[in-house]
């Protein structure tokens, strides 16, 4: 095993492993500090960055974070790595991975096509020595679609999930929350509900009533109750009308094993979603949620940094084709992303390295309540990942989750990046809005409360 080692700044700096590089090349966040694996000062964070830029990229395919015997995901990186697609850039270091990405060379199909080829270390290992706007220049690049009902991920448009959660799952709130999300062009990506109560009967009893909610009026779009990947096989069995198949996932085997789940049961859920065949456009019909910690809090983070875990997530996320993935980037609190700069830092690592790795990457622009982090931070992160292409962002009713006590985006913020920065819904449901009298000629939104009248008043 090699040992890195540098002297900088008149001191000596080695770092016994390649996962304590990785840790201290990353740029600061409270959680690597909670886990006692973070640079010990800037000048340490510095020089591992230096020696990680010297390192081959081939390095991350025969130095495994997490043994390749005890763990599935890890096996699962291994297994399906592409060589040839991974040959362009088979003879570069670190450093000459990220100059390179952010050359001329690196277009959007170049990328994508490179995407099979890369392993999430490899993406964890480029954006720890990349600017906030060397993740942007990337990403903007990048083109990722899916389809289900609608189409998402196409050029100039930002998707949105609509999350009309409630702290009793009242069916009429509910409905309520949903109708006024959709007056402000909320629901193209998903009308997902996060269940206070987590059983199969609640779960159907949601599903039913958005599924009955979508077919009056005829909404373009999908929808899909936030439980265990478990109790949606068994809705689908029992005949329940679902569309997406959810799922929380992580980057080692233990961490999903805290999760309840394993690599097979998602491919379980995913045949048995197909099989419905419900799709109109498209067939992906996994929704996946991931975020920076999730390892670290279940205790099975093996060492690694929370930012290079998250991107092992996302070779999890990428083995069952999915419509969306979001990481909810600052729900766990502050113990791993203490303020808004971290939060806001993460949420472009993570959206660079979905995309990068080929996945239809969103984001719950979010922070908890006890987190040094206000709705002024979240304007700068929702309006940052909005121009670096992001698949979707998540809206709640007044940007204030009342069910699962967080603060996120609102249905206006959706309304503003698009009417200000000129980003359009999904073109079926862009369709269906115009239809429905809901946008001007312009293709802007109308007021709300006209919207409102316009949409009920056409359904009775």
């Amino acid at each position: 095993m090699t040992l890195y080692r540098i002297a900088l700044g008149g001191e000596f700096h080695r770092f016994e492993t390649l996962a304590a590089l990785l840790a201290a090349a990353t740029p600061a966040r409270s959680g690597d500090a909670l886990a006692g694996i973070a640079a010990e000062s800037e000048v340490a964070r510095v020089a591992a960055q230096m020696i990680l830029a010297d390192v081959p990229l081939k390095t991350f395919l025969t130095e495994a974070l997490v043994p390749y015997e005890a763990d599935e995901v890890t096996r699962l990186i291994m297994d399906t790595h592409d060589s040839a697609a991974f040959a362009p850039v088979a003879h570069m270091t670190v450093g000459q991975f990220r100059d390179w990405l952010l050359s001329d060379a690196a277009t959007g199909p170049v990328l994508a096509a490179l995407a099979p080829g890369l392993t999430p270390e490899m993406a964890a290992a480029v954006s720890k020595l990349m600017r906030n706007r060397d993740l942007m220049n990337v990403t903007r690049r990048i083109r990722v679609t899916s389809a289900f009902r609608n189409t998402l991920g196409l050029p100039g448009r930002l998707g949105s999930r609509l999350q009309p959660n409630h702290p009793t799952d009242d069916l009429r709130g509910i409905a309520a929350s949903t109708l006024d999300g959709l007056t402000f062009g909320c629901g193209d990506a998903v009308i997902g509900i996060n269940p206070a109560t987590d059983n199969v009967a609640t779960a159907s009893e949601l599903l039913t009533m958005l599924e009955d909610l979508r077919t009056r009026f005829d909404i373009p779009t999908q929808t899909c109750i936030l439980t265990h990947v478990t109790n949606t096989i068994e809705m689908i069995e029992g005949g329940a009308p679902v569309d997406l198949v959810f799922q929380s996932v992580a980057g080692s085997q233990a961490a999903n094993e805290g999760f309840g789940v394993t690599l097979s049961m998602l491919q379980e859920a995913r045949e048995a979603a197909l099989s419905l065949n419900r799709g109109t456009v498209g067939n992906n019909v996994m929704y996946l949620e991931t975020g920076q910690g999730s390892a670290l809090s279940a205790n099975a983070h093996h060492g690694i940094d929370q930012q290079t875990m998250e991107a092992r997530a996302y070779a999890v996320c990428r083995a069952v084709d999915p419509l969306l993935v979001n990481t909810v980037v600052g729900f766990i609190g502050p113990e791993y992303l203490y303020d808004g700069k971290e939060i806001i830092r993460a949420g472009l690592e993570d959206h660079f390295c979905g995309k990068l790795l080929g996945l239809p990457m969103g984001c719950d622009v979010c922070y908890t309540n006890h987190a040094e982090a206000d709705q002024n931070d979240m304007d700068v992160l929702m309006t940052l990942l909005t121009v670096a292409g992001a698949h979707f962002l998540i809206a709640v009713p007044g940007a204030d989750d009342i069910m699962l006590n967080y603060q996120s985006l609102s249905f206006h913020d959706m309304a503003f990046l698009r009417n200000s920065l000129g980003y359009k819904a999904a073109p079926e449901f862009e369709a269906w809005l115009s239809k429905m009298g809901m946008l001007t000629e312009e293709g802007h939104l109308i007021d709300s409360a006209a919207g409102a009248q316009r949409l009920i008043g056409a359904n009775g």
